[in-house]
């Protein structure tokens, strides 16, 4: 269907590499999320796999045949944009069948794809409908089903949730999880959202710089981090960092410990602090105290916690959990 093979892919606007070298296999079904900071490359990459940038050098093979220098449209991959990219004056149906009718496609062949994908995505009452009478998720689903009656070797998704708000980018997330599911096809995705990596992908780049920090599935990066970047970028609230020299550790130059992996006591623990802020979630407390030993440490705890600005208490870690990092911010022991 459409496994993906990039080997080297350099991109430079005039003397700024953008990217530096990416390797990177796609197998065949697999929901692969390309996550990072702002500027870290991770658009750009996908837009070289659509063809909408050309690379500097390096080879893009998509089910094996080499596609660097093809164009878009004949690459086999169907794009879904972060602006939904409706015709206004179209129905829902005609949007959705827009593609295949501009390829030549017969009548009969459109009318069988849309109403296979307008099926899946629930969007059959609004088929007569124009983008202007849609929510902002229906809007959405409409460009996902646009790319579904493509029949792609590779559906790519560039931060197709930013513009909707936080119950929709639930529900918009079950229900791709859920397309996934039912086409088993591959899907590379883009996006700033941890959470949607954590919940939706089977494997996670992470990129930095215009260069590949790890790929792993979610667990895997956030129980063995390669590095001290991708250690502080999976998980929320960050990764608590501490120099080992504070805690007699020899073995490391960095140490960190997940916030949920501390327990937090008013009588007595490893580590004395006194509490500057707490955010009460409901389903989670997040306490952010000072200690002598660590600075400022931020703490997760379940549930409700009575917890005030002020209060001493003490920090114990799970040292079972804890992360070695050496001089080059490598990891050099991660227990799981």
């Amino acid at each position: 269907m459409g496994s993906l093979q990039l080997k080297s892919i350099r991109k430079a606007f005039g003397t700024h590499d953008v990217l530096k070298g990416i390797d990177l296999d796609v197998q065949d079904g697999e929901f692969v999320i390309f996550v990072g900071p702002s500027g870290c490359g991770k658009s750009t990459l996908l837009r070289t796999i659509a063809g909408l940038e050309d690379v500097s050098s390096g080879s893009i093979r998509i089910d094996g045949q080499e596609v660097a220098g093809i164009p878009p449209a004949k690459r086999g991959i169907a794009m879904v944009f972060q602006s939904y990219a409706l015709y206004p004056h179209l129905t829902v149906k005609d949007n959705m069948g827009l593609g295949l009718k501009q390829a030549g496609t017969e009548k009969a062949e459109i009318d069988t794809r849309v109403a296979k994908a307008s099926g899946m995505l629930s969007l059959d009452p609004y088929l007569a409908r124009r983008p202007a009478e849609l929510s902002g998720g229906q809007r959405q689903r409409v460009a996902i089903g646009r790319a579904i009656v493509r029949e792609p070797k590779l559906f790519l998704f560039d931060e197709p949730l930013s513009n909707l708000d936080a119950a929709l980018r639930v529900q918009t997330r079950l229900e791709i999880a859920a397309l996934h599911r039912r086409l088993k096809a591959t899907m590379i995705y883009v996006t700033h959202d941890q959470v949607e990596a954590m919940t939706l992908a089977d494997k996670i780049v992470v990129l930095n710089s215009g260069a590949i920090e790890q790929v792993g599935s979610p667990m895997e990066l956030y129980n063995k981090p390669a590095n001290i970047f991708v250690a502080g970028f999976i998980g929320s609230p960050q990764m608590n960092f501490i120099p080992a020299e504070k805690l007699d550790d020899t073995s490391a130059k960095t140490l960190g410990i997940r916030p949920e992996h501390i327990s937090l006591s008013r009588d007595s623990g490893d580590w004395k602090g006194k509490v500057v802020h707490v955010e009460h979630l409901g389903a989670d407390t997040i306490v952010y105290l000072e200690t002598e030993v660590t600075g400022l440490l931020t703490v997760r705890l379940f549930g409700e916690h009575a917890y005030k600005p002020d209060d001493v208490v003490f920090a114990t870690p799970d040292r079972e959990r804890l992360h070695r990092f050496d001089s080059d911010d490598r990891a050099v022991a991660v227990h799981p």
